[in-house]
Formats: C-alpha cells, structure tokens, sequence
C-alpha cells in the first residue's frame, strides 16, 4: 500500500479549539501535531482554561487566533487589548458594531502595547455579523438593511478606524474584498467542507469557494474537532482548499 504523504500545514487554515478544557485541548493538538500552524481560542476553552492555553500553544510553536469579541466602552477595550497583547497572540477580536471610537481604541493600544513592549503586534479582526444569522434571525433582532449590506458598512468602518481586518461570512468574502482592497484581512468561519454536516451555520460556503471569493483564512472547529479521524479531516480539507472553484 502507498504510504501517505506527511500533511504540509497550511496558515490559511485555522482550527477552532472547541473544547472546554485545557487537557482536551493539549490531546487535540498533539493528535494534529505538525498538520495544523493556526489554532483559534475561543471564549468556551479561554474562560474555562484561561491563559495557560495560549502559553501552551506558543510553546508548541503555534500560532493563535484570541476569539473574545471584545465590545465595551473604548477605554476598556482599549486595556483589554493591552493585556491580551502581551499574552503574543496573532490574531483578536473586537465587535465592529462598538463603533468607530472603540475599534481606534482597540488599533492604538495594540501598536502601543506592542511597541512598548518589542514584541510582535497582535492583528486586530472587527465582528461583522455572526453566521449563525439568517435573513429571518436578523430581522428579529431589528436589523433593517439586509445582511449583506450591513456587513459591508461594518467592514469600512473597521477599514476606517484602522483595524486590519474583519470576521465574515463566506458569503460576504467577495464584496468585501472589491470595497476594502487587497491588503484588508476576511477571516471567514461558516466553512462547511464538503463532506461535513452544517451543524447551528447558515452563511456557508467550502474551503475552496471561500477562498475563490476573497477570504484570506478560514476557520473551521468541529468538522475537524468531532471527526473520527482529526487528522484525515484535515487532509481532506487541505486538499479542498487547493481545489478550483466556481467551475
């Protein structure tokens, strides 16, 4: 039989730590061991494990992606940002719906944080709208303009306030690439690959899809974290991702 070749990690490619502890985490991570670069810490495992889980994903040479969804007053996101600074973190998270005032906050106290401190500054990604929401959902909770053009203004405001990205649907990735350019980051969770179930999702698209359409990483937790086989899961999805799209 061929042995299979060794799986080439690939930083577009974040998993989602949706575990809620600390040991559950570390046997996740060393069951993917060299197959995953980019793993994401989310509320359920940071509440419930707290700092030691990015210590030990820095020690293991991981990057992290801090999924807090900081929104609160700009002076308390402000020191939030700080002291997830200097945790080392990636990537973090701040609601865009905080509004410009906030997200500058979250954008100066980072580059100061950072430079005060020499090390590496942590990017700043602004919440748009959750993809757990459908058109229905979203008018419940009195959103007027439709979905997508209420991300789209969220994601130039986050442009404008100086933040380096957003977190989007799939759906939105193309849009939102047209109107920020280039450079502006679209983490997209709402990956559903093709041989996984949709699960709570609604704004979903593939690996391949996603990323045809402007996304520059994607986030995907339980088809990978609930597979049989984690590490098969990604290699599929790894080959997914390499897959044209839109034929």
């Amino acid at each position: 039989m061929e042995e299979k070749r060794p799986i080439i990690a690939d930083d577009r490619l974040i998993v989602a730590l949706d575990v809620d502890t600390f040991d559950k985490m570390t046997a996740l991570v060393e069951q993917l061991g060299d197959s995953i670069s980019f793993y994401k810490v989310g509320m359920e495992l940071y509440y419930g494990a707290g700092r030691k889980t990015v210590r030990y994903l820095r020690e293991n040479g991981k990057k992290i992606f801090l999924d807090l969804k900081l929104h609160d007053i700009p002076n308390t996101v402000g020191h939030s940002v700080a002291s997830v600074t200097r945790l080392g973190v990636n990537l973090l998270t701040v609601h865009a719906q905080g509004g410009r005032a906030m997200m500058e906050a979250a954008a100066r106290s980072a580059w100061i944080t950072a430079e005060e401190l020499g090390v590496e500054r942590p990017k700043i990604l602004a919440v748009t709208v959750l993809t757990s929401f459908d058109d229905k959902g979203w008018e419940e909770i009195g959103g007027h303009l439709p979905i997508q053009e209420h991300v789209l203004r969220l994601a130039k405001l986050a442009k404008d306030s100086g933040v380096d990205g957003v977190i989007a649907s799939p759906r939105e990735a193309a849009a939102i690439r047209e109107l920020c350019g280039e450079d502006f980051m679209i983490v997209t969770p709402g990956i559903r690959p093709a041989f996984a179930q949709t699960d709570d999702q609604r704004r979903i698209a593939t690996p391949s899809e996603a990323l045809a359409d402007g996304s520059s990483q994607l986030v995907i937790g339980r088809p990978i974290t609930r597979a049989v086989d984690p590490k098969a899961a990604v290699r599929l999805i790894l080959e997914e991702m390499r897959e044209p799209a839109h034929e």
